[in-house]
């Protein structure tokens, strides 16, 4: 059986600059048939890294592998198997979608039919549109339908929904779902936590040119926060340590007739059922899960926005 090698694989990759440590001893391994998020805040070093895994720069130690291959010795092979989002500014828009799609195609020497790949992002209609023309929505499915025009492996997706309205938005995560499902690996990044939380299989978050924590969304909400808070009053009286013995809860707090619980897993149903065995009826309940935000204002001491 042939073992396929990792989608990117960068071992004690470092890329230093005069004064600046950009990446300092990075390891990283991507699986393919993913969506793996990379998130930071700006001048965290994903830039940089993302310039290396598309063999636009090169590290200064270590080595970075993207589908097997050395991205700056073999970038001309790379580029066959890659697709990388365009900016807004590099497509003519005079041109209609057809058009910059028939163009793009050229440059390859196999592409898809661009009819074929308007319809998979669901922009057959607009296809004699201009691009100057269409919503901001439709013109990141554009660009979306160019990093496809060859068919990739491996895709490289930089703040796709960023500005863009919520139904837009939720058709782009349906494309990159689709994308995902059809066998291909995508590289998401995106300031969005929400985004990443709910489209990421993997995360690694960087800061200060370093990767601080690597997992799957649920697994690093577990290692890095708390847990869910349940909030709710009672009208009566609560005994404390029934609640406290609650598998997954770490804390406990009455003040009054409003409770507070914290804790990891789904300990609510447990909760209930404690407050149904004392007779007490809850009010004005509410649970806040922890979520990745948390997670990076635990890390990093900031939210991504900042």
């Amino acid at each position: 059986m042939i073992t396929m090698p990792p989608a990117i694989q960068c071992l004690d990759s470092s890329r230093y600059f005069p004064k600046v440590k950009a990446n300092d001893h990075i390891n990283l391994t991507i699986e393919s048939h993913q969506i793996f998020g990379l998130l930071g805040p700006n001048g965290c070093g994903k830039t940089t890294l993302l310039h290396q895994l598309q063999g636009l720069d090169a590290p200064t130690s270590g080595t970075v592998k993207v589908l097997g291959l050395d991205p700056r010795r073999d970038r001309q092979e790379l580029m066959a198997r890659i697709g990388t989002q365009l900016q807004e500014a590099r497509v003519i828009p005079r041109l209609k979608v057809i058009e910059v799609l028939t163009t793009f195609g050229s440059f390859y020497p196999q592409s898809q039919d661009p009819m074929t790949v308007l319809e998979s992002v669901g922009l057959a209609a607009k296809a004699g549109a201009f691009v100057d023309k269409l919503s901001g929505g439709q013109r990141q499915r554009v660009f979306i339908a160019l990093a496809l025009i060859h068919n990739p492996e491996l895709l490289f997706f930089d703040e796709l929904t960023s500005a863009l309205d919520p139904q837009s938005r939720l058709k782009i995560w349906d494309i990159l779902r689709d994308l995902k499902a059809a066998g291909r690996t995508v590289i998401l990044t995106t300031h969005s936590m929400e985004e990443a939380q709910t489209l990421c299989d993997r995360i690694a978050i960087m800061d200060a040119g370093h990767i601080i924590a690597e997992g799957t969304p649920d697994e690093l909400i577990d290692e890095f926060t708390q847990g869910s808070t349940l909030k709710f009053s009672v009208s009566g009286t609560v005994q404390l340590a029934p609640l406290e013995k609650i598998s997954g809860v770490t804390s406990v707090d009455i003040q009054g007739q409003d409770v507070t619980i914290i804790g990891k897993g789904d300990f609510t149903p447990h909760v209930m059922q404690v407050l149904t065995d004392q007779h007490v009826s809850p009010a004005h309940m509410s649970l806040n899960p922890a979520t990745l935000e948390d997670v990076f204002l635990h890390l990093t001491g900031r939210s991504l926005q900042a």
